[in-house]
């Protein structure tokens, strides 16, 4: 098999796959109706309202659900079956659609009524997106997560670069009541895919965890994962940064090529181009490269493409630049959706993806803003030429935040715990439960003690543990106690531990005495207080 054979077949692997073909490919179908829905949405706001406020909120309305919601929507993926979250928050998207429709056969147009059902969709989007990422770990092996994001930016920007022209072809042709209903078509897809196939999940005996416990355990993950806070930061300022390619298009076909709307669709084609191009590349970039040096050669390009936009004013030659560029962004892109899955458990991806899609959609939004107020106040040249020295500052940044590179198999939960026996009957809600476990450490092995207790903090608070303490006695000062509250938080946080974090215990009992091993003691507490008694209430009659 020839090299070329290799990566394609590398890159469409998760196709092979049925049940990721069928809703990868249903999902390309929806993106397309929604991105034609977004254009006649837009067109028909412009037709009967008068402020450009009003038409720049379609946008804006469809999008902010995505970053106000993030938090939540994770939790809830990562909470409940992620298969009926797609399907519910498709059907809320199909919903919304059917309803604007019918009202518009009925001839109701009201401004605020499409942005009340623009913000709907925008929320069925929020919902299902990061269960659709997140299931992408439970419908495939680990090792196609890379080749299945990439398929998912390449799919999603080649859309991108047709849905908007299609649209506006529909709109003029038809009207946007005809864009309505092929919209509600394409929705259809996803449901229907969904409703066909079904893929197993790795079942959990543990019971589920309340909505604000799991999104502060997604948060506190997110804040302790270096990998995931480095992911997330240089996404965030890259989005920052290089989205003046996307923002700015429109005035750079007009202002700079002095072109119309055929300029600005040879443009949208080199950008659908780019994406193809990235995705035929990135897995040979892959193997060739480190997660770091992918991010900073996809940097390079972006900034290489927004120079040339500033130094060019030929139409050939800035759709090659715009190809490259957009080679770039979806290698980024890619690269960045890879860390953050590979650098998540199952237990909480679903949180983590959502986290990291709320900072970066909130930095393209900035940049957005910023690039675009300083071509109204400056110059379109001085916007792009300030957008590569930032894209080449996001690259600088690994020196400070790298981005590395994870084996696949490091954050599988071990399997070794088992559930202590117990001679209460304890459920998941008793307690409050107080677990100690005693090590006797001589004093010339506590410093190293030390060293490796603030390791055990670091990885079972990731994972769950609260009030994590360390104590001394100090009639014993070779006795050390620590402990975590809880029944269910001492099972959680075990059953979540890797190979790699419970080889931590081998290396405290090596420095324990060898008389004296550790020693787990289970504790409950039970209230001293007064018991207090509701008061008695009067009888009334109810006749």
């Amino acid at each position: 098999m020839t090299s070329a054979t290799t990566e394609k077949a590398t890159l469409l692997g998760p196709l092979e796959n049925r049940t990721f073909r069928s809703i990868f490919l249903a999902s390309q179908i929806s993106s397309l109706g929604w991105l034609m829905q977004t254009v006649a949405l837009s067109w028909l706001m412009a037709t009967i309202s008068t402020s450009d406020v009003m038409v720049a909120l379609v946008q804006a309305s469809s999008t902010l659900p995505a970053f106000f919601l993030a938090v939540f929507v994770g939790a809830i993926a990562d909470n409940y079956s992620r298969r009926m979250v797609m399907i519910v928050g498709r059907s809320l998207m199909m919903a919304s659609s059917a309803m604007l429709t019918i009202l518009m056969a009925f001839g109701v147009t009201d401004p605020w009524m499409i942005l009340a059902f623009s913000f709907l969709d925008g929320c069925g989007i929020a919902l299902s997106e990061p269960a659709w990422r997140a299931s992408i770990g439970d419908i495939l092996e680990r090792r196609h997560l890379p080749a299945a994001v990439t398929l998912l930016n390449v799919g999603f920007n080649t859309v991108r670069s047709v849905g908007p022209a299609l649209g506006g072809i529909i709109v003029a042709a038809f009207g946007p009541l005809v864009t309505f209903a092929l919209t509600i078509l394409g929705f259809v897809a996803p449901l229907t895919a969904l409703w066909r196939n079904n893929w197993k999940v790795q079942s959990s005996s543990l019971p589920r965890e309340a909505l604000m416990t799991a999104i502060y355990d997604g948060l506190r993950f997110t804040a302790i994962s270096s990998e995931i806070k480095a992911t997330t930061a240089r996404g965030t300022l890259f989005g920052f940064a290089s989205t003046s390619i996307l923002a700015l298009l429109p005035l750079i076909a007009r202002d700079m090529l002095k072109g119309g709307p055929i300029a600005y669709g040879v443009l949208m084609g080199g950008f659908g181009v780019g994406a193809l191009l990235a995705g035929l590349v990135n897995p040979s970039l892959r193997r060739a490269l480190t997660q770091e040096w992918l991010v900073v050669v996809a940097c390079a390009a972006c900034a290489s493409c927004e120079i040339l936009l500033v130094l060019t004013s030929s139409l050939p030659i800035a759709t090659l630049s715009l190809a490259l560029g957009v080679a770039g962004w979806v290698t980024a892109w890619s690269g960045f959706g890879v860390n953050v899955q590979l650098a998540s458990p199952r237990w909480v991806v679903g949180r983590t993806i959502s986290i990291y899609s709320a900072f970066t959609y909130g930095g393209i939004a900035a940049g957005s803003w910023l690039w675009g107020s300083i071509t109204e106040n400056y110059s379109l040249s001085w916007a792009l030429g300030s957008s590569a020295v930032a894209t080449l500052v996001v690259a600088a940044l690994g020196f400070k935040m790298p981005i590395s590179n994870r084996a696949e198999s490091e954050l599988e939960p071990s399997g070794r715990f088992s559930v202590p026996e117990v001679a209460l009957d304890l459920k998941p809600r008793s307690g409050p439960i107080l677990i100690t476990t005693e090590y006797s450490i001589p004093e010339e092995n506590v410093d190293q003690f030390l060293d490796v207790m603030r390791e055990r903090r670091t990885v079972q608070s990731r994972v769950g543990a609260r009030q994590w303490t360390l104590t001394r006695d100090v009639q014993e000062p070779s006795r050390w106690t620590y402990r975590t509250p809880t029944w269910t938080d001492y099972h959680r946080l075990h059953h979540r531990l890797t190979t790699a974090d419970t080889q931590l215990d081998q290396e405290l009992l090596e420095l324990t005495k060898e008389t004296s091993p550790p020693r787990t003691t289970i504790l409950i507490e039970r209230p001293t207080g007064p018991v207090r008694r509701s008061p008695l209430m009067p009888y009334v009659s109810q006749k």
